[in-house]
């Protein structure tokens, strides 16, 4: 069994490997710190809730990142070239915003730290836009998968550091040394880009701003099945979104959970779970490759949702919250890993930052139209009603998947 496993499991040895993974984790730390934990920190300070409220508006460069990604296409920095210069400056950029942050008062002067805050957050998002092109030019293309999966268990442990060890750390040593403790670690991460490995291909970057903005969509709807393409990246985690967006509300109203018990199993156990299913898709990958991959793992997500249905049906069973949380993070994970694979396969790497930016802020949007139909549909249906539509949300994907089978085969060289 060993034999047979340990060819797959080379993959996890490459450096580029390695790296992914700490620019997954410097890529997750600094959201918590303009979001949840930064809630917290407001919330405690007495700050009023229309305040806390109207804070959420600093997280708009994150689906707005789109926008000046050309820029990082198109201009390259004087050091550590293209991608790794301007991971260097955002990290910088970011170590030094947060250690201000750290410096302000959400009593005092909230409209400083909301400032503060978004230029944080565009930091962020920019880092986000060229660790995903860098991601994209650096690894192979049997790397992918295990990349993806690397990728996601470092961000969501930074994301753990962030939000869980932040609030505890901050009853201890108060939330200024807290900030400055998380700029400390973002700070520490351009070290990891410096000794990160140049991408082997060597690309000429775009002219011009104008080709920077236009060559990107121009060169990918020169393709075969461009637009279908399009519409598989918004359909294929439909199903599994769709179900996420009520999930802790069914546990706690719909069963009767606790919030402990909803913390304790649906962000402990689906916490492990995420990173488990990440890495075994991201280890499969490398004998089936990203159709089958695509597929499988796609039938997987939308299965689970129908564990949701049968734990609607049961009620208040530990067992089956269990069994339930476990497989749809296993699943989700192992999606995730084959989604962000495609979404690198479908880059040219003169527009890797602008393409994948594009792509990505693509696969939201789908989640973002449907998911407020949510509620309304548990009223007039419940609940296991509910997840057996999010299974049937998840079915044209799959099958938009099949009927693309060859251009995703011939994409990735698959036989």
């Amino acid at each position: 069994m060993k034999s047979n496993i340990a060819p797959y499991l080379q993959v996890f040895k490459s450096r580029r490997i390695a790296v992914i993974t700490l620019l997954g984790f410097s890529s997750g730390l600094p959201l918590a710190l303009t979001g949840g934990t930064l809630q917290a920190w407001m919330t405690l300070a007495g700050v009023d809730l229309r305040t806390i409220g109207i804070f959420a508006l600093v997280g708009l460069p994150y689906t707005l990142k789109f926008i000046w990604s050309p820029v990082m296409d198109r201009f390259v920095p004087p050091w550590l070239g293209r991608r790794r210069g301007w991971i260097a400056l955002t990290q910088l950029s970011l170590a030094v915003g947060i250690s201000f942050m750290a410096f302000s008062s959400p009593q005092q002067s909230p409209i400083l730290l909301a400032a503060l805050a978004l230029v944080v957050a565009f930091s962020s998002a920019s880092q986000d836009i060229v660790i995903d092109a860098y991601r994209t030019d650096v690894l192979h293309e049997k790397e992918r998968g295990a990349g993806a999966a690397v990728f996601v268990m470092g961000y969501r442990i930074a994301a753990l550091v962030s939000g869980a060890l932040s609030l505890i750390l901050s009853d201890h040593i108060g939330w200024r040394n807290t900030y400055l403790f998380m700029a400390a670690i973002m700070g520490a991460g351009v070290i990891i880009t410096i000794l990160s490995p140049e991408p082997e291909e060597k690309v000429v970057p775009p002219s011009s701003l104008k080709e920077a903005v236009a060559g990107p969509l121009k060169e990918y709807f020169s393709r075969n099945a461009a637009v279908l393409l399009l519409l598989l990246i918004i359909l294929y985690k439909l199903g599994d979104a769709y179900a996420g967006t009520l999930t802790t509300a069914f546990l706690i109203r719909g069963l009767g959970f606790t919030a402990s018990e909803v913390g304790a199993i649906n962000k402990g156990i689906g916490f492990a779970s995420v990173i488990i299913g990440a890495t075994i898709g991201g280890t499969l990958m490398v004998k089936l490759g990203l159709f089958r991959s695509l597929l499988i793992f796609g039938v997987l997500q939308a299965v689970s949702n129908l564990s949701f249905m049968v734990l609607a049906w049961l009620g208040k069973s530990y067992g089956m919250l269990i069994f339930t949380v476990a497989f749809e993070n296993l699943s989700g994970g192992m999606g995730t890993a084959a989604f962000v694979s495609l979404l690198m396969g479908m880059c040219n790497h003169r527009f890797t930052a602008t393409q994948y930016a594009l792509l990505s802020s693509l696969a939201a949007l789908g989640r973002i139209f449907i998911s407020p139909t949510s509620g309304f549909l548990v009223e007039s249906i419940g609940w296991s009603g509910f997840f057996f539509i999010t299974f049937l949300v998840a079915l044209p994907g799959l099958a938009l998947l099949w009927r693309l089978r060859d251009v995703i085969s011939g994409m990735t060289h698959e036989n």
